[in-house]
């Protein structure tokens, strides 16, 4: 009865979210008839920004892809299948390449392998050169991207079953298995790599921390913690990936708090109460933050104190910020690039890129920052 009744809950989630950052069905997202998204109101530039360039690599469909950085060249997959890597600098095309099946979940690299997840739980691996390896099977569909430590490629199933490959042979070496919560968002909760370490980030809003090469875990803890009288009030879920800055990792859960973590131990070093289906953004001095209703915070990475708070893009649908610099950027559902100043949250500028949803993680190469929009356009933004 348990089984069934957690298959059917999240089966009937899945198909009213489809993607829960991208779908109008969603019941979860910010965007409806009560919240219309905020008007963008005419801004003049404080600072220069262009679009530096841009590839074509496919639509997300219900995935959600992000770019990775293998070098100096930035690797990026689409819901069709399209693998492209180009030269991080200049948008140069070094090779594309079709997976031969649909994926949904990307890109995972090292600098020597370049992992994806296929649409029927196929765990795909190429080399730099695009040429395919091997093929794992995964006991569900995969909708994180995979993660590369220690020789190890590590992938999360949506049932919450984490496995550990051998990255050169493809073959099995450890299964970790979580308890999936009845109901859960379709989110794509991520994984970094910490020395010998990978941190999971797990539906249910947990962080775990795994020894790459056997599995073995070194502590868990609760983000997101669950409150409400009904499962539907207690779904929360990681968002994005886990950030490691020095000796903290910061996480952010809907329905759940924003905080850093002692990477050793797990311990909380702070939290906050906040809900975001985004993941965070970490530099020296701030934790970045939008809440599902498209405020932006900064906290103060040593203490959490609140630095500032920026509601002019409400229900915008904010995707994970990037910091960079003075300022720090976050896309919207428009596929809009917004520039904030870090110290204060003022408005420096806005690029456009496609007009889809940026829902990716961003990186930062150089002077530029790299989004990816549920479209399939991977824009280069130049900060000058």
């Amino acid at each position: 009865m348990r089984i069934s009744r957690k298959l059917v809950g999240v089966g009937i989630l899945a198909l009213m979210t489809g993607c829960s950052t991208i779908s109008s069905l969603n019941p979860f997202a910010s965007k409806s008839k009560g919240n219309q998204p905020a008007p963008l109101v005419e801004l003049k530039a404080s600072m220069a920004v262009r679009t530096a360039w841009k590839v074509e690599v496919g639509k997300s469909q219900n995935g959600m892809f992000s770019p990775a950085l293998a070098g100096n060249t930035v690797v990026a997959a689409g819901a069709d299948g399209t693998l492209v890597r180009v030269d991080a600098a200049s948008g140069r095309q070094m090779w594309r390449v079709k997976a031969g099946t649909d994926l949904t979940a990307g890109v995972g690299t090292d600098g020597e392998l370049i992992v994806v997840g296929g649409a029927k739980g196929q765990l795909l691996a190429f080399d730099m050169d695009g040429k395919q390896l091997w093929k794992a099977q995964l006991s569900s569909e995969i909708l994180s991207a995979p993660a590369i430590a220690q020789g190890i490629v590590v992938a999360r199933s949506i049932d919450n079953r984490i496995v550990g490959f051998d990255a050169k042979t493809g073959q099995k070496k450890w299964t970790v298995q979580r308890t999936a919560p009845p109901l859960t968002l379709r989110l794509a909760p991520g994984m970094v790599v910490h020395g010998t370490d990978v941190i999971v980030a797990q539906p249910g809003g947990k962080l775990l921390a795994l020894i790459a090469a056997t599995g073995a875990p070194r502590w868990e803890i609760e983000v997101g913690i669950a409150r409400g009288a009904t499962e539907l009030e207690r779904v929360t879920d990681i968002g994005g990936v886990p950030v490691i800055v020095e000796n903290d990792v910061c996480a952010v859960a809907y329905q759940g708090r924003v905080g850093c973590f002692d990477i050793a131990t797990g311990s909380a070093r702070w939290t906050r109460d906040l809900s975001s289906e985004a993941g965070v953004a970490v530099d020296q001095r701030f934790v970045f933050a939008p809440d599902d209703k498209g405020a932006l915070y900064a906290f103060n990475r040593e203490g959490g104190a609140s630095a500032w708070k920026n509601d002019k893009l409400s229900y915008r649908r904010l995707s994970t910020p990037v910091s960079y610099g003075r300022t720090v950027a976050v896309g919207d559902y428009q596929g809009y690039v917004h520039f904030l100043s870090r110290e204060d949250g003022a408005f420096l500028a806005r690029a456009a890129t496609d007009g889809s949803a940026i829902v990716s993680t961003p990186l930062v190469v150089g002077s530029n920052l790299i989004f990816q929009t549920q479209n399939g356009t991977v824009t280069a933004i130049a900060v000058e």
